[in-house]
């Protein structure tokens, strides 16, 4: 088989009958042996009835698997040790792949032998913004929007990546790295702190960079549209993902650092004294649609703070 396409999902079964919907629309695929594997994290929904619903009634070879440990990691782990193509790619249950989706990432990986690919990821344009998310922006990374030109380029793993919304592997990447790390990443729905974990992706291609001689590349034609949720348009949002990414990067350090103070590093203040000066500054010169940028990098650090103080509680 040529590629499986994983669906990972929790308790968002309404989002199903379009995403597989447009997976079924796929247009000059008819040469690739491919199938669909919906992978439900212990969902609590109808998912396992629409999943069965969906296979009868779309022309695609649709499997169901079921996972039972919370996280989007186990799932995709559980998706990739279940899935039967030479390649495996995976989309969001919020994701709607374009028409020459498939197409475009097949025969990429043809031309290029790659170890990774990862195309455009567009923000769903029936969304509608608000005046703090600018379009394009660096802030609408935060959203998984992904769009790096019209040109097929190699990317180095660190630098440039793959967003998690729209990336596909060979197989043998596996075999060179292991599976994704079940610490990281979001957690049932990811509408609460202890859920919101972004970057699960960030890691496996660190590590593939790691590896040596990594083949990843981008291909602007693979294009995906992300259908935004309303709860990831609110600022708590943003500062959630950024203390949480903070927290996350501080958590699993392991580094040793002998000059603390109430558990932090010390070279931790200087940072956060200036990132609050910039934000207070921005603030009163720009308005807080401006500065909330600004904001979300001094939750990042707070969110650090947080990191260590619990390393250091759990090793005491």
């Amino acid at each position: 088989m040529d590629f499986t396409v994983i669906v990972c999902t929790y308790n968002r079964s309404g989002n199903l009958p379009s995403c597989l919907g447009a997976l079924a629309a796929q247009e000059g695929v008819e040469h690739l042996d491919w199938e669909v594997l919906v992978v439900d994290n212990n969902c609590s929904d109808d998912t396992p009835k629409t999943v069965e619903n969906l296979s009868r009634e779309l022309p695609i070879r649709l499997r169901y698997a079921l996972e039972s440990q919370q996280g989007l990691n186990y799932a995709r782990n559980h998706g990739v040790l279940s899935s039967q193509g030479t390649h495996f790619t995976f989309v969001d249950d919020d994701i709607h792949v374009s028409p020459h989706w498939l197409a475009s990432l097949a025969e990429a990986f043809e031309r290029t032998d790659a170890d990774a690919i990862g195309g455009r990821i567009h923000l769903d344009p029936s969304i509608e913004l608000p005046p703090w998310i600018v379009p394009g922006s660096e802030i609408a990374g935060f959203l998984g929007y992904q769009d790096l030109g019209e040109e097929q380029f190699r990317m180095d793993g660190r630098n440039r990546y793959p967003f998690g919304g729209n990336m596909s592997f060979h197989r043998r990447v596996v075999g060179r790295i292991g599976l994704f790390d079940p610490k990281l990443g979001r957690k049932g729905e990811g509408r609460k702190r202890g859920e919101l974990f972004k970057g699960a992706e960030t890691d496996y291609f660190y590590r593939l960079a790691d590896a040596g001689e990594a083949r990843i590349f981008y291909e602007p034609r693979a294009i995906v549209y992300h259908r935004v949720q309303p709860h990831q348009l609110q600022q708590r949002y943003f500062l959630t993902i950024h203390f949480n990414a903070g927290f996350q990067k501080a958590l699993y350090d392991g580094r040793q650092y002998r000059r603390r103070a109430l558990g932090v590093p010390l070279f931790l203040y200087p940072p956060l004294t200036r990132a609050v000066g910039k934000y207070l500054g921005l603030l009163a010169t720009r308005g807080p649609d401006q500065a909330f940028r600004q904001l979300m990098t001094v939750g990042h650090f707070l969110g650090t703070m947080a990191g260590y103080r619990r390393a250091r509680r759990e090793t005491a």
